[in-house]
């Protein structure tokens, strides 16, 4: 069961790594905000460092993927986001599947191991959504790109909560023994999260190709993906050395595609 106390910063602080504490420039705690990742791609704008993180007991208008609402009711889930510099948009490329890694090494921490990762970045666990990764980009007109990396995670979600459209799941119907302490949990988050992000550049999405792989809940299902209003049905082989997903379509042939909607019966 997850623990209501509320986020405190020097909680969270105190449980960080070296590591994490090195990359961590700043943590602010919100009770209400409209949305992490607004709050800190308006901070980038404004040329804020690596390393800012914000967290809030509730969002009121949470960012998902595509431009949905990512439903963020008050208090026990866990919604925050952290700002890091990049060189280039193309030092990103498959930055949301290494963070995902992460995530999924915490859970495992936790003993929690009936988890995977559905491409591109949402956590799932026996096909329903557990949580998500959303990264927005602000590229500078010196080549130099801010990233805000977000993300979600049910420990507690009411079972008639209102707005969300697909199979959903939290910590405690995965895991209903456990107790999930969120100061803790958040900062076990940064502790794997804040790293990945501070090393991509140099060890890029090779260094998680392999772990991803094999958390990859899509491989070998039929499914359909939307690209736009295009449907394309095929069968998941994976995904390539760059991320991309591989789809063997009904006449043998594998295409890649960098993004679209991928939907599945579990």
């Amino acid at each position: 069961m997850p623990n209501c106390t509320l986020l405190n910063a020097p909680k969270i602080i105190e449980h960080l790594t070296q590591a994490a504490q090195n990359a961590c420039f700043e943590l602010e705690i919100f009770a209400c905000i409209d949305s992490t990742n607004n709050y800190l791609m308006t901070r980038a704008q404004n040329n804020a460092p690596s390393g800012c993180v914000c967290f809030a007991e509730e969002q009121t208008a949470g960012k998902g993927r595509l431009g949905r609402q990512w439903i963020s009711p008050l208090g026990q889930n866990i919604y925050g986001s952290f700002l890091w510099k990049f060189n280039s948009v193309a030092q990103l490329s498959g930055l949301s599947l290494a963070i995902g890694v992460g995530v999924i090494r915490v859970l495992n921490q936790h003993g929690i191991f009936n988890v995977g990762l559905k491409w591109p970045n949402d956590i799932y666990s026996d096909g329903k959504k557990l949580g998500g990764i959303l990264i927005e980009v602000n590229s500078h007109v010196d080549g130099n790109a801010s990233a805000v990396i977000g993300f979600g995670l049910n420990l507690n979600l009411p079972v008639d909560v209102e707005g969300i459209t697909q199979s959903f799941t939290d910590l405690t119907k995965i895991a209903p023994n456990m107790v999930f302490e969120r100061n803790h949990f958040i900062a076990q988050l940064l502790n794997e999260l804040l790293p990945i992000a501070a090393t991509f550049e140099e060890q890029k999405l090779a260094a998680y190709l392999d772990e991803w792989r094999g958390y990859d809940c899509l491989v070998g299902k039929h499914v359909n993906l939307f690209v736009g209003t295009q449907k394309i049905s095929g069968n998941v082989k994976g995904i390539d050395e760059n991320g991309l997903l591989k789809l063997q379509r009904g006449d043998g042939t594998i295409q890649t595609f960098a993004s679209g909607e991928v939907s599945f019966s579990a």
